[in-house]
């Protein structure tokens, strides 16, 4: 048994030739006119030729307000995204205002539809220190064998071998889904972060650091002290990225993890897989990993641009990124634009706010002042270069990057953060979808094949 998987390997090499003659056949087996398309009025990505979705079904989770209509005419205004029909806007500043961290308040919100009195937040935060912990050799059998260079990965495998551990696994219950998900809103950040520090332990041959969970610190506390090797970390470090926490819970039912959600769950399987089929969506670079392709944009911009300060030089590299000619050749100008949002987004807004405090703490000015520039210059390059049916401005991902970039996370971690503060959001349509008892979402495709007659192996 010791080389099978050697021999398998082998097979695989020596045969690559002909899986890269069979994938073109089935490149061309499985293409289909694009005028078809547009003849059987198929929207594309469930989205009008004008960018907005197809209505696909209803929540009372969160909405996002882009635009109005004026005397019949779609007009674009700045964005606003609200929770449970209150604005995010409010959420962060009220918590800030109050020194106090915000994530779980705003989780509250979100399952169960109202923001929480002292006595109910307590009560909730204290429930999900009670979670903060994972079964007896989970970290030694599941999470440091075969540690994988992939977090999202690492994190799909936890979620799915979490079943094992449940006893009422099955159970879609509302009692037992919730229970379901407090724990596993309680338990992701442990999942990410051990499963990267296996990862930086056993295949970058760094120090493995462990710590156990507290009980008592916030969620984003609990991340820095978990991350960190000394544990340590400041209050603004801690509320910046609370409020990043908070931007990224939730953000529509439309988005494709949330949607994700909802479809998977309307099958009536267990969370479990319902939550590792949200990871698998948020794992894809055109939805959650976005904000490292921001990262290493910049990194190349600073390389390339030897005056941050000139306009005029900054503008020369946004326009070689366009004409595919900078960077990774896509042209695109990454962390510019967005499906929904034209003149502005709600959450880029908010997260600059903080960004500028957490710069000049960290003594990054200079590096702020290029991305600002490129946040004003962006637009005005991309309306210029290429026709546009609506506005374009930067998105929340534009800074986050940025921003953890700053508080010394791994960029492994990046899109795992993202999931850490979306299984909120998941859980929250999961229960929605389970207490509406909807049906199961089957939406048609139509069948463009030529119809054929078998013809007998002789004969082909």
């Amino acid at each position: 048994m010791g080389n099978t998987r050697v021999n398998e390997a082998n097979i695989y090499s020596d045969n690559t030739p002909k899986i890269v003659d069979l994938a073109k056949t089935v490149e061309t087996a499985d293409q289909i006119n694009p005028e078809l398309f547009t003849k059987h009025n198929v929207k594309r990505g469930l989205r009008d030729l004008d960018g907005r979705g197809v209505l696909t079904g209803l929540t009372k989770i969160s909405t996002i307000i882009a635009s109005e209509e004026v005397n019949g005419e779609r007009i674009s205004t700045d964005g606003n995204l609200y929770y449970r029909g209150i604005n995010v806007k409010d959420i962060v500043h009220g918590t800030a205002s109050k020194s106090k961290y915000g994530f779980e308040e705003a989780a509250y919100l979100l399952l169960f539809g109202k923001l929480p009195n002292e006595a109910e937040l307590k009560g909730f935060t204290e429930l999900l220190g009670f979670y903060r912990s994972l079964p007896t050799g989970f970290v030694r059998d599941i999470i440091m064998k075969a540690p994988s260079r992939d977090m999202m990965n690492t994190l799909s495998r936890s979620v799915l071998t979490l079943y094992s551990y449940d006893d009422h696994a099955d159970d879609v219950s509302m009692p037992n889904v919730l229970r379901q998900c407090l724990q596993m809103v309680s338990l992701f950040p442990l999942l990410a972060i051990y499963g990267y520090q296996a990862y930086n332990h056993y295949h970058e041959g760094k120090s493995l650091f462990i710590h156990p969970p507290k009980a008592d610190l916030s969620t984003a506390e609990h991340i820095l002290y978990l991350l960190r090797p000394d544990s340590k970390y400041t209050e603004l470090e801690a509320r910046l990225l609370d409020i990043c926490l908070i931007l990224h819970m939730e953000h529509g039912g439309g988005n494709n993890s949330s949607f994700t959600t909802h479809v998977v769950s309307s099958s009536m399987t267990d969370t479990y897989s319902v939550i590792a089929a949200a990871i698998g969506s948020l794992k894809g670079p055109r939805h959650g990993g976005a904000n490292i392709k921001v990262i290493h944009m910049f990194e190349e911009m600073e390389k390339e641009v030897k005056d941050w300060t000139d306009e005029e030089e900054v503008k020369s590299y946004l326009k070689r990124l366009l004409h595919g000619e900078a960077f990774d050749n896509a042209g695109l100008i990454y962390g510019v634009g967005h499906a929904i949002y034209s003149k502005s987004d709600p959450r880029a807004v908010l997260l600059k706010e903080y960004t500028i405090q957490l710069a000049k703490e960290k003594g990054m000015e200079k590096e702020l002042a290029l991305y600002e520039m490129v946040e004003r210059l962006a637009p005005e390059v991309i309306s210029a270069e290429r026709k546009m049916y609506k506005g374009v401005s930067i998105n929340v991902d534009f800074y986050s990057g940025f921003v953890y970039e700053m508080l010394g996370l791994p960029e492994e971690l990046f899109t795992p953060m993202f999931a850490i503060a979306r299984i909120v959001g998941w859980s929250a349509h999961r229960m929605e979808e389970l207490a509406n008892n909807s049906k199961i979402i089957r939406p048609a495709y139509m069948a463009v094949s030529d119809f054929k007659d078998y013809v007998p192996m002789e004969e082909r």
